[in-house]
């Protein structure tokens, strides 16, 4: 009986450690804390799944980095919400923070045929 305890225990912490060391942290949905009212529901982004899918390996793909107007090539901005650098809506500079994510994003979509370009397909209302 003791042995079977033991085992179960065993196996319990073998499972939690390696479910622990192999999953990744990954995002849900689009968010950033200057979204503060919403027109529509948030954006469900799997972004691990969403890079590997679209064959993204360079993270400044999405999060570029600007310097004087000029894309600063090998910088990326991950460690940034959004909204450092794009305003919030109602003030245009660089580029809004809404329009920045459907600029992006849609464009991507649209060169690559494949990916939501319609409002609802990315903002589902459930």
């Amino acid at each position: 009986m003791k042995i079977r305890v033991l085992t179960a225990i065993l196996f319990t912490a073998i499972l939690i450690f390696g479910i622990s060391v192999f999953s990744q942290e990954d995002v849900v949905t689009v968010e950033d804390s200057a979204f503060t009212e919403r027109m529509r529901p948030p954006v469900p982004f799997k972004h691990d799944e969403h890079n590997e899918t679209a064959g993204i390996d360079d993270c400044a793909v999405c999060h570029h980095q600007y310097e004087d107007g000029k894309l600063v090539e090998g910088e990326s901005s991950e460690d940034k919400e959004c909204s450092e650098c794009h305003a919030s809506e109602g003030d245009s500079y660089p580029i809004s923070l809404v329009k920045a994510y459907h600029i992006n994003c849609k464009r991507c979509h649209l060169e690559k045929k494949s990916g939501p370009v319609m409002c609802a397909e990315c903002h589902p209302r459930n």
